[in-house]
C-alpha cells in the first residue's frame, strides 16, 4: 500500500461520500477460491468528475467506500495513484498524480478479500452432499452497505451505475449473477493450478450497488419457465429439484400480475430465484438474481402446512415486487428504506390475495399489523422515517415498523382512496422516476396529483411522528362523537394514564375512519377536532374502523360496546371481529380492561369459526396464562375455562375432510394445539401423540413452520410472539408454463394437525421424544420439516431438555442463521425462559462472535416475556452494560415491553386469580 500525503483532504460527513465524482459503469472481475475461502479481483470504474460537486478546477482526490479488502494497486486514467484506507469511515482515498479536471475519467483497483462466515458481503454457504461431504458456495449479500466488502465502490443508493460482472471459476461450478450469462472462455492460471473458466454476464440496467449479486458453487438449475418472454429459473443445491415447483408457480404468476398492476415491463433480462443453505435475512431483491433462505423458496406443497405455502408465496411476491419498487425506482438514501420495504409488503399481500383468494390474505395481515401496533404503543417507538447516517443506522431500519406498520399505512391509504385511484398514483410515480432515486414525498405527491386528495398532509402525519391514535367512540344523544388521543401501554413510564400517552401534547393524526351504521358506511378524515355523526337508528350497532384496515385502535363507550355483543357479532366481518378481540386484549395491557373482563368477552365467541379471530383470541389467552403462576390453582382454573371454550369447537370441527377450506384445517390445528397445552386437556394430548406416532411410522414426508425469524407457528404457549398469520395454498392460478414437479407426496397425517401434534409432544414429552425430534431436525426430508422439529425442541416443559437445546444452539450443528432464533424460542419457554436467558447472558460474547449481527437483537426479543421482578432487574442491568449498537432502538423497545409486561402481571395477577377462584 502506498500512503497518501498527510494533508490529503477529507470529506466532513463521515458517512456520506462527496459528490465530486459520479460513477457511470463498473467492470468487476473476481477470482473466488472456495477451498481457501478467499477471493481476488479487479474493478475498473468509468466515472465523471462533476463540475457542480468538485468546482471548475476539478478534484485532487477520489473518495469511495472499501472495508475488509486488501488494496494492492490504484490507477487513475491508467497512471498509478497513491491511496489510503480509513477503516473507521469505511473509505478509500485515491490521490492521482495531478488534479482531475471535470469530465470523464477511469479508476482501476486491484484487491484481495476473504469469503467470510458472517453472511454478508461475499461469504461462504455450506451444505453436505449425498455422501456427507461438505460443499461450499460463494454468495453475496450487499444490502445495506456491504458491497464495499466485495469491491471498492461508491456504496450509496443514489450512485446508480451499470455493472459488468465476470467470474473466473472452476469449470464444474455453476455461476449466476444479475444478468444472463453472455460469454464463457477458458482462463489459464499462472500458478500451475487447474485451468478455470471466465464467465461473463451481460450488463445490468443502471442500478444501486446494494443490488449487485453473484453466486458460485456446486448447484443445479431448473429448466427455464418462459413467462411472457421473461426466463424464470430456480437455482438450488443438488437433490432438491422436486421442491422447486411451487416457487416457480408463484414466481410466474406474480411476474405477470406485477407487470399488469404497474403497467411497466419487467426491468431486467431474466429472473433467477436462488435457494441458499445460509442466509441471514429472509430473501434479497437483487435484480434478476433473488436470493432466499431455502425454507422460503423450496417446499413440498403436499406435505406443507398452509403457513409454509403462504410463506413461500409471500416472500417470492415481496421480492419480485421490489424489481419495480426499489430496483427500478430507488430511495435516495437509507432513511427512505421504509417505503421500499413497506411498499413491497403491501404488494406481496395484494399479489397473494389475487393468487389465492381463499387465503384471505388481507385478513391474516391483521395479526402482522397488530405486532406493529404493539411496538408503536411504546414510548421508545420511532417515526416510520427518521434520520439515517451510519451503517448501523441502516441496519436498525429493518424492523417491524418499516415492514408491517409501513405496509398497513399504505393499505389504509389505498382503502381511503379506492383501489383504482391508488394504483393510478403508483403508476404515475414509477413512470416519472424510472431508473432514478426519490424521496418519500415524491410518492405522496404523485398520488395526490392523480387523486386530488390531500395525500401528503395525511401521510406526513403518520410518517414523521411516532405512535398512533386511540379513536374514542361515544354516544351523545342521537349522535356518534369520535375523538382521538395517542395510545400507550400502562406500565410505560411515558404514559399519562391507562391507554394514553402524554396527555395534552397535541399529537394528532389525519385519520381516515370508516363508520358503518344501519347498513351504510361513511368515510371521513378525523383530525384534531372531534367528528360528530348523526345516527339514523339510535339502537343499531355502530362499527368504527369499518373493514378493519385502519392503523388505530378503537375504544367504544359502554353502550356502544354492548351493541356489538351476542348476535351483533355475526354482523361484523372477519377482520372487524379480529380487531374487536385484538383491541380488547391490548386494552388489558394498557390498563383499560381487566383480565377477567377480557376472558368473559372471548367466552362469548364459542360460535366463531374463522381462523383469524381465533388467532387473536388465543394470543390473549396465552397472555392471560403468562400473568399467573403456571403451577398454581388459578392457572388450573384458567386451563379449565380454556378447555370449556375450545373443546366444543374442536369437537365441532371434527377430523379433516377432503375438499374443506384450508383455513378450516389451519383453525383445527391451532385449536387442537391450544387445547392440549394451554387447556392441559389429556385426551387431546393423547390424540396428538397418536398422530405424531402415525407420522413417524409412515414413509411419507412431513411438514413444519418457520419464517426467517424462527417463528414456531401458532401452537404451543409462546406468549405474544405467536404466529405471524401466514397461510396456505388453494385454487388455480392459470397457465404458468412447465414448472416441473410440485411434489406428489401424500402425508400420513394432515399437516396442520401434525404441526400441532409435534408442538404438543415436544412440550409434554421425555428424553425419547426429544431424541426423535432431534433426529427429525437432522434428517427431515424438507427444509420445513427440519425447522419445525428444531424449534419444537425449545418447547419442552423439562428444564434439562431446554438447557440441552440451548447448548445445541451454540454447538455449531445448528446454522448461524437459525441458532439465534432457537435461543429466542428457549427464552420464550413458559416454564424455563429465565434459565434460557441466563444461558444466553453467560454466552453473550460467543453469540456476538458467531451469529450475524442483524440477528442479535431478534435473539433476545423474547426477554420481554420475563416479567418477574428479579428477571426484569437482571435483563435491564445486563443491557445497560451491553447495548446492541446496530439495533439500539429495537433493543430499547424490547426492554420497555418487558416493563409493560411486568406491570401487567403486578396489576392483574392477584385480582385475576381471585376472580378465577
Amino acid at each position: 500500500m502506498t500512503d497518501a500525503p498527510a494533508d490529503a483532504p477529507t470529506h466532513r460527513d463521515p458517512y456520506r461520500l462527496p459528490r465530486t465524482a459520479i460513477p457511470q459503469r463498473y467492470d468487476v472481475t473476481l477470482y473466488p477460491d472456495l477451498d481457501a475461502a478467499s477471493f481476488s479481483g479487479t474493478v475498473h470504474v468509468e466515472l465523471v468528475v462533476d463540475a457542480d460537486g468538485a468546482g471548475p478546477e476539478g478534484t485532487g482526490e477520489l473518495v469511495l467506500n472499501s472495508i475488509d479488502l486488501d488494496i494492492h494497486l490504484c490507477q487513475v486514467d491508467f497512471q498509478e495513484a497513491s491511496f489510503r484506507l480509513d477503516p473507521a469511515t469505511e473509505r478509500l482515498f485515491v490521490r492521482p498524480a495531478a488534479p482531475l479536471a471535470p469530465g470523464p475519467h477511469t479508476l482501476t483497483i486491484r484487491f484481495d478479500g476473504v469469503l467470510n462466515d458472517k453472511l454478508r458481503g461475499f461469504y461462504r454457504s455450506t451444505y453436505r452432499d449425498a455422501d456427507g461431504v461438505e460443499r461450499v458456495i460463494a454468495t453475496t449479500q450487499m444490502q445495506s452497505t456491504d458491497c464495499r466488502r466485495v469491491f471498492p465502490c461508491w456504496d450509496e443508493p443514489d450512485f446508480k451505475a451499470v455493472f459488468g460482472i465476470t467470474l473466473v471459476i472452476d469449470p464444474d461450478l455453476v455461476a449466476v449473477s444479475n444478468s444472463p450469462e453472455s460469454g464463457r472462455e477458458p482462463h489459464a492460471t499462472s500458478d500451475g493450478a487447474p485451468d478455470r473458466v471466465a464467465v461473463t454476464f451481460a450488463d445490468t440496467m443502471v442500478m444501486s450497488t446494494y443490488l449487485v449479486a453473484f453466486v458460485v458453487g456446486p448447484l443445479e438449475i431448473t429448466d427455464t419457465v418462459d413467462v411472457d418472454g421473461i426466463p424464470l429459473r430456480v437455482v438450488h443445491v443438488p437433490g432438491k429439484g422436486h421442491l422447486t415447483g411451487f416457487g416457480l408457480e408463484v414466481g410466474a404468476y406474480c411476474l405477470r400480475w406485477f407487470q399488469d398492476y404497474y403497467g411497466i415491463d419487467y426491468p431486467g433480462d431474466k429472473v433467477d430465484l436462488v435457494a441458499l443453505p445460509d442466509f441471514a435475512a429472509g430473501a434479497m431483491e437483487n435484480l434478476g438474481c433473488i436470493t432466499f433462505r431455502e425454507n422460503l423458496l423450496l417446499v413440498d406443497p403436499a406435505t406443507a402446512t398452509q403457513n409454509e405455502r403462504q410463506l413461500v408465496a409471500d416472500v417470492v411476491a415481496h421480492e419480485l415486487a421490489h424489481m419495480w419498487f426499489g430496483d427500478l425506482v430507488t430511495m435516495r438514501w437509507w432513511n427512505g428504506i421504509w417505503l421500499n420495504e413497506a411498499f413491497a409488503t403491501f404488494m406481496e399481500l395484494a399479489a397473494c390475495d389475487a393468487f389465492r383468494p381463499a387465503w384471505g390474505r388481507w385478513t391474516s395481515f391483521g395479526l402482522e399489523r397488530s405486532l406493529a401496533l404493539e411496538t408503536d404503543s411504546l414510548t421508545s417507538t420511532r417515526p416510520v422515517e427518521y434520520e439515517v447516517r451510519s451503517p448501523a443506522d441502516c441496519e436498525g431500519m429493518f424492523d417491524i415498523l418499516t415492514y408491517q406498520k409501513g405496509g398497513a399505512l399504505l393499505r389504509m391509504l389505498q382503502q381511503y382512496l379506492g383501489t383504482d385511484r391508488f394504483r393510478e398514483g403508483v403508476n404515475h410515480y414509477l413512470r416519472t422516476h424510472a431508473y432514478a432515486n426519490t424521496e418519500t414525498s415524491d410518492l405522496w405527491d404523485a398520488i395526490e396529483h392523480t387523486s386530488g386528495e390531500p395525500v401528503r398532509r395525511m401521510m406526513d402525519s403518520w410518517i414523521w411522528q411516532p405512535g398512533y391514535p386511540l379513536v374514542r367512540a361515544e354516544l351523545d344523544g342521537a349522535d356518534l362523537v369520535l375523538t382521538q388521543s395517542p395510545f400507550g401501554f400502562a406500565g410505560d413510564p411515558g404514559t399519562g394514564g391507562p391507554g394514553t400517552r402524554e396527555p395534552g401534547s397535541g399529537t394528532t393524526w389525519v385519520v381516515p375512519v370508516g363508520v358503518r351504521h344501519a347498513d351504510r358506511t361513511e368515510r371521513f378524515l378525523l383530525d384534531a377536532e372531534p367528528v360528530r355523526m348523526p345516527l339514523s337508528d339510535t339502537d343499531a350497532p355502530v362499527v368504527v374502523n369499518a373493514g378493519g384496515d385502519g392503523f388505530f385502535r378503537v375504544a367504544y363507550d359502554e353502550r356502544l360496546r354492548a351493541r356489538l355483543a351476542g348476535e351483533a357479532l355475526h354482523g361484523l366481518d372477519t377482520l372487524e371481529r379480529y380487531s374487536l378481540v385484538d383491541d380488547a386484549w391490548n386494552a388489558v395491557v394498557a390498563g383499560r380492561l381487566t383480565a377477567i373482563e377480557y376472558l368473559e368477552l372471548v367466552e362469548g365467541f364459542g360460535g366463531e369459526r374463522e381462523h383469524a379471530v381465533w388467532q387473536a383470541i388465543v394470543i390473549g389467552l396465552r397472555g392471560l396464562g403468562r400473568i399467573l403462576d403456571v403451577d398454581g390453582d388459578a392457572h388450573a382454573a384458567l386451563r379449565r375455562r380454556v378447555a370449556d371454550l375450545i373443546g366444543p369447537v374442536v369437537d365441532d370441527l371434527g377430523d379433516p375432510r377432503s375438499g374443506e377450506p384450508e383455513l378450516t384445517g389451519k383453525l383445527r390445528g391451532l385449536l387442537v394445539g391450544t387445547l392440549a397445552v394451554l387447556g392441559d386437556d389429556e385426551p387431546t394430548q393423547r390424540r396428538c401423540r397418536e398422530l405424531f406416532e402415525m407420522a413417524r411410522s409412515a414413509p411419507a414426508g412431513d411438514t413444519g413452520d418457520t419464517r426467517d425469524t424462527g417463528d414456531t407457528g401458532d401452537t404451543g404457549d409462546t406468549g405474544d410472539i405467536g404466529d405471524t398469520g401466514d397461510t396456505g395454498d388453494t385454487g388455480d392460478t392459470g397457465d404458468t408454463g412447465d414448472i416441473g414437479d410440485t411434489g406428489d407426496t401424500t402425508p400420513a397425517v394432515d399437516p396442520e394437525l401434525l404441526l400441532a401434534a409435534t408442538s404438543v409432544v415436544a412440550a409434554t414429552g421425555d428424553e425419547h421424544d426429544y431424541e426423535r425430534l432431534l433426529d427429525g431436525f437432522r434428517n427431515g426430508s424438507t427444509p420445513q420439516e427440519q425447522l419445525r422439529q428444531l424449534f419444537a425442541l425449545a418447547e419442552s416443559d423439562r428444564a434439562d431438555l431446554v438447557a440441552r437445546t440451548c447448548e445445541l444452539a451454540m454447538s455449531g450443528e445448528v446454522k448461524t442463521q437459525n441458532a439465534p432464533f432457537l435461543l429466542r424460542a428457549c427464552i420464550a419457554n413458559r416454564r424455563h425462559g429465565g434459565a434460557a436467558w441466563a444461558f444466553v447472558r453467560d454466552h453473550w460474547d460467543a453469540a456476538l462472535d458467531r451469529f450475524p449481527s442483524n440477528t442479535i437483537v431478534r435473539m433476545i426479543e423474547s426477554v420481554k416475556l420475563l416479567d418477574r421482578p428479579e428477571l426484569v432487574d437482571d435483563v435491564q442491568t445486563f443491557f445497560a452494560e451491553h447495548p446492541i449498537e446496530q439495533a439500539r432502538r429495537t433493543m430499547e423497545q424490547t426492554l420497555e415491553r418487558q416493563h409493560v409486561n411486568a406491570a401487567l402481571r403486578e396489576r392483574e395477577a392477584d385480582r385475576f386469580a381471585t376472580a378465577l377462584a
